[in-house]
């Protein structure tokens, strides 16, 4: 178990850093927030040219053939720049699970497609009484002799009003055992059927609730097995909370750097800011806490590259993401007097979205419940 970067990733790794430094710099981040589509077109067509939309894919998808390990760079130099768009919930939450666990025909028909730019994806999974663990979820697909016929609604999708395609968790054998009863649907956004409503989030992130009426979809969007959709569930939660914790560990990264530098910058009683224990001691914990869950979210990733099972390891990553990236910003806007919560300061894009990536595939609670399940507790 090696995390030292090769030639190729440190190259992957500056070229994303000179990339997003220039076409998404924080005056673009604030202006997206305020977006109606909270995204830029022109820089998702560039991203696709640069091969990022498909950089895990196989060659024979339009793909590069990477790893998880090199998806866990992008993604973190992504969080570093806390980039706008849909690439996470296209990338992380639709395509793997495509490229994982879809058939031949569903490969070649969308895999090309988003490697190319020209699909953008969404999952919608989450309902009011009914998180990432599906125990309670109402949105149903009940078959008709010839259809699946989709009916209820899914909160909290992000960037659903510019998707061309939804991933849709639904019940659909509600007499079977907890949790069985579940199947991933391949649906198109413009079905008739579908209504999409954007919420107005602190985050400026596109989370929007789709409604299905009668929404009907045929046996061959099926993703997996009727009946087995918690098998796509459970890839989604471990292979998307690795992703989404490395872009919580880049973001957490900028804003250590950002409170380093401001430390040494802020004259103070005639002397840096920097040079008071109290700050070093608050920039010396957000730096351990910072490097502790970088290694927690490689190594978690390093595990599911190499198709080891690691349930307990991607929640302890996800757990410390949410509690590090919270800490790291209160403390960081203690330090900058209060200023870094300001919507005009750098510091207050990383701030507005604490909540938004805790509750993205899971809380803390979650996963701390699980950690203590594999525990045996």
């Amino acid at each position: 178990m090696d995390f030292e970067l090769n030639e190729q990733q440190n190259m992957l790794k500056t070229m994303a850093r000179d990339f997003l430094s220039v076409e998404c710099n924080k005056v673009k981040v604030r202006d997206l927030e305020k977006n109606e589509i909270n995204y830029d077109p022109e820089m998702w067509s560039k991203m696709a040219e640069l091969g990022w939309l498909g950089l895990i894919f196989p060659e024979q998808y339009g793909g590069t053939g990477a790893d998880l390990l090199d998806l866990v760079i992008l993604m973190e130099e992504m969080g570093r720049n806390i980039t706008p768009g849909p690439f996470f919930s296209t990338v992380a939450l639709c395509a793997i699970p495509l490229m994982r666990l879809g058939n031949k025909r569903q490969k070649e028909n969308y895999l090309t497609s988003i490697a190319e730019g020209k699909s953008i994806w969404s999952l919608a999974v989450t309902e009011q009484r009914s998180g990432y663990e599906t125990s309670h979820m109402n949105c149903s697909a009940d078959y008709d002799g010839k259809y699946f016929v989709i009916n209820g609604e899914k909160m909290f999708v992000p960037y659903a009003r510019v998707a061309d395609y939804f991933l849709v968790v639904c019940n659909t054998d509600k007499d079977t055992a907890r949790n069985s009863g579940l199947a991933v649907f391949i649906v198109k956004a413009k079905s008739r059927g579908v209504k999409v409503e954007k919420f107005s989030t602190f985050a400026g992130d596109g989370q929007c609730r789709v409604r299905f009426r009668n929404v009907r979809v045929s046996r061959q969007d099926v993703l997996g097995r009727i009946n087995g959709g918690r098998k796509v569930v459970d890839l989604i939660m471990q292979w998307g909370a690795v992703l989404k914790c490395a872009e919580i560990c880049g973001a957490c990264q900028a804003v250590l750097d950002m409170t380093n530098n401001y430390a040494k910058e802020r004259i103070q009683f005639d002397k840096p800011i920097g040079s008071l224990m109290v700050i070093q001691h608050q920039l010396v914990d957000m730096f351990t806490d910072v490097e502790g869950l970088q290694y927690l979210v490689y190594h978690a990733a390093w595990l599911l590259s190499q198709g080891v099972k690691a349930d307990v390891q991607v929640s302890m990553a996800k757990a410390k993401a949410n509690q590090v990236y919270q800490k790291a910003c209160i403390d960081s806007v203690k330090i900058h007097g209060a200023i870094g919560f300001t919507m005009d300061h750098d510091l207050g894009c990383y701030v507005r979205r604490i909540k938004s990536a805790e509750f993205m595939l899971g809380d803390t609670s979650l996963h701390l419940e699980k950690i203590a399940a594999g525990l045996g507790l």
